[in-house]
């Protein structure tokens, strides 16, 4: 926040209330600053706690990775102002997910990503998971029915291998990229 003229302290509470739940524009009331400053700190240390999320989460040895997403919708739920059944079909046509990628262990946050609930956020949370874990780590991998995980957590743990020749003449095969026989993974549907 180099370079602002509003004392860090004030910037710091900010930040704190917005993480505390307060709204933007409940922020700015507060502190009487413009809704776009709240926007634009909140943005700025966005950017410094991934920055430092990565500098410090790497090579991390961890024995479970627990992957899920939830929807921004759920605080409305709890407050009685939306049923169950409309959040749900809120859900379906939403791009309010968060997705989420955490040892259930230690309750380390490796990794969070928001958008569409699609095979794309998945790749994403465990792509950025896969970074950060130390070399030789693999730990075994639960998700809940969302079939897009399924698809994507064979991809980065693994190696590539080169099949064997089936003939002694023609092209060479093509590589293949195969998960380590040592991934683990399990599948939680709640009923």
């Amino acid at each position: 926040m180099h370079g602002t003229r509003v004392p860090p302290e004030v910037i710091v509470r900010v930040i704190a209330s917005l993480a505390e739940g307060l709204g933007i524009r409940a922020a700015s009331r507060v502190f009487a600053v413009a809704p776009n400053t709240v926007l634009a700190w909140s943005i700025e240390a966005a950017d410094h706690l991934e920055a430092f999320s990565q500098a410090l989460l790497h090579e991390v040895q961890v024995s479970q990775v627990q992957l899920d997403e939830l929807y921004a919708v759920l605080r409305a739920v709890n407050a009685g102002q939306m049923t169950a059944t409309g959040a749900i079909e809120c859900l379906e046509c939403s791009a309010h997910w968060v997705g989420v990628a955490m040892d259930p262990v230690r309750k380390l946050l490796l990794a969070i990503d928001v958008g569409e609930r699609r095979l794309a956020m998945a790749q994403r949370l465990v792509h950025q998971v896969v970074q950060r874990l130390a070399p030789g780590c693999v730990p075994l991998f639960l998700s809940d029915g969302f079939k897009e995980s399924t698809t994507t957590l064979p991809t980065p743990v693994g190696h590539w291998v080169q099949p064997p020749r089936r003939r002694a003449i023609g092209p060479t095969p093509t590589p293949r990229w195969m998960p380590l026989p040592e991934r683990r993974y399990a599948q939680v549907v709640k009923t």
